[in-house]
């Protein structure tokens, strides 16, 4: 069987994997990009993929919807392909089919099966710690070609300015015919990332490092003392700081913890020789929290106002409104945003976008 040619064996286990996909024995586990489904291999399928029979696996299918991050690399299976040779607990990408992929299963517990909030505690932040220095040392000449015209190393302005440019030209707007009239009326302007751009720099320069950009607790699988961050179909190249920042932001984290956080990261990086990294910490971690709060604007409140069922009742557009309010809240200061309205004017703009603009 491992004879086959490359065609007909990708063809046999895209048949296979959906086979088990279609069957509905297993988790389905959606999320903002693809949904998982958790399945049993075979003996043929195993022998295929190279895994041991009738382990779990999880196939992998992309979702369709509105892009809101960067991908700089669009397979996620050549990035892991590097990853996993240094980071042996990430699991492998198994099948790289296209229109899915099929990758190992890491047993544990996900972290956001305790609740999207919380206290983590000192010893899995110390594994964060632990978790991106190892990110930092996988070997930057192994990673993917990256795209023409990236920042050069240490250029961490230039970095922060392609994240603007691409919230501006990528996510902003692409969706100011479909969602323009909701932005204005939960107080987000046309001009709200020059107005971000405008106000905040970064100071020192850092070495460039490889980026999961998306460490939250949905990501994190415990196994006992140990933990594995999954999901790096959103991998770049770039400011460590920015990886530091989106960890905070996702996370959740109290204010305790997360300045306990900071200092974890930054003692972790110096112990492994990487003060070169840390430069400018405290200058420039705010600059890349607040462009966390500012470039999350848009995807919320289109999330908030996709999500709304075709039915939708008062109790739906209230707790859209609750997250539009949060998100709104959150990037006031970084968008110097001046008219925010109240709750009752957030539902009524969501009524008037679902009314006529869905």
């Amino acid at each position: 069987m491992h004879r086959l040619p490359h065609r007909a064996r990708k063809a046999l286990v895209h048949h296979l994997v959906e086979s088990r996909r279609l069957r509905g024995r297993g988790e389905v586990l959606t999320g903002h990009h693809n949904v998982n489904y958790v399945r049993r291999s075979g003996l043929v399928l195993a022998l295929l993929l190279g895994a041991v029979p009738f382990t779990r696996f999880k196939y992998r299918v992309p979702l369709r919807a509105v892009e809101v991050v960067p991908r700089i690399w669009q397979r996620e299976a050549e990035v892991l392909g590097v990853v996993c040779r240094y980071l042996r607990e990430v699991p492998r990408c198994l099948a790289d089919l296209g229109n899915g992929s099929v990758h190992g299963y890491r047993a544990g517990r996900v972290l956001s099966d305790s609740g999207p909030t919380g206290r983590v505690g000192e010893e899995l932040m110390r594994s964060f710690a632990s978790f991106f220095v190892r990110t930092a040392s996988v070997p930057v000449a192994e990673l993917p070609a990256r795209p023409e015209g990236w920042p050069r190393d240490g250029d961490t302005q230039g970095f922060l300015d392609w994240l603007v440019h691409f919230t501006e030209r990528r996510v902003h707007r692409p969706n100011r015919d479909r969602f323009g009239a909701l932005f204005d009326a939960v107080g987000v302007p046309e001009d709200a990332m020059a107005r971000f751009a405008a106000g905040h720099r970064c100071r020192a320069v850092r070495p460039f490092r490889l980026l999961h950009t998306d460490v939250h607790r949905a990501n994190v699988v415990v196994r006992g003392r140990r933990l594995a961050v999954i999901d790096w179909e959103l991998a770049i190249l770039g400011d460590p700081l920015h990886d530091l920042a989106t960890h905070l932001v996702r996370m959740a984290y109290g204010k305790e913890e997360q300045g306990r956080m900071v200092d974890l990261w930054a003692e972790a990086m110096a112990d492994a020789g990487f003060t070169d990294l840390t430069a400018g910490l405290h200058e420039d971690l705010p600059v890349y929290v607040a462009f966390e709060y500012a470039q999350s604007v848009f995807p919320d409140v289109m999330r908030a106002a996709i999500d709304l069922p075709e039915d939708a009742r008062t109790e739906h557009f209230r707790t859209a409104a609750d997250r539009v309010e949060r998100a709104v809240r959150r990037a006031r200061e970084p968008l110097r945003l001046v008219d925010v309205p109240d709750r009752e004017q957030v539902v009524e703009a969501l009524r008037v976008w679902h009314a006529t603009a869905r």
